[in-house]
């Protein structure tokens, strides 16, 4: 009987230790919801871009995206994201889909204009940049210097020209 007592006790040790874990690593990760107020965008393309992915001015975080959906009459890509309240942004701003790297995440960046007036909540930024394919660049790049290539390998060089006689 002494064993299940002291069985029961590391148990509920480990658990409260687990639960200690998840409350830290939560609250330190920044999962939480997003407060700010909401903004607009319209892209050609959102490639990587998803929700959830940092909204970022100066390389700094300050909001998140919210959703993504396709605008049905324009085609276009339509995105909602946050910004902190403290983040005042002009109306003449401008948004883009970056890349962290060639590899790395994408994450939305903001450009801020020159306007004394601010974007109000639910605005929509008017200034975009859809994603660069860069998979589509490589490939271009590639078939290009393939082409080329394979144009001249058949074609010689002129024959220098012999040196006239006296």
């Amino acid at each position: 009987m002494n064993g299940n007592a002291v069985e029961t006790l590391i148990g509920a040790v480990v658990l409260a230790v687990a639960g200690a874990f998840l409350f830290f690593a939560y609250s330190s990760a920044g999962v939480g919801r997003e407060t700010g107020y909401q903004l607009k965008a319209a892209f050609d393309r959102v490639d990587g871009l998803n929700v959830g992915s940092d909204v970022r001015l100066s390389g700094i975080k300050v909001g998140s995206v919210v959703s993504a959906s396709l605008d049905p009459k324009t085609f276009r890509a339509e995105v909602v994201f946050t910004v902190h309240d403290d983040v005042k942004l002009p109306d003449d701003s401008a948004a883009k889909i970056a890349s962290q790297g060639l590899l790395g995440s994408y994450y939305l960046q903001l450009d801020p204009g020159g306007s004394e007036t601010d974007l109000a909540a639910g605005a929509t930024v008017k200034h975009t940049q859809g994603a660069v394919d860069l998979m589509g660049l490589i490939g271009q790049a590639v078939f290009s210097f393939t082409s080329s290539s394979k144009s001249g390998a058949g074609q010689q060089a002129p024959a220098a020209a012999a040196p006239a006689a006296p």
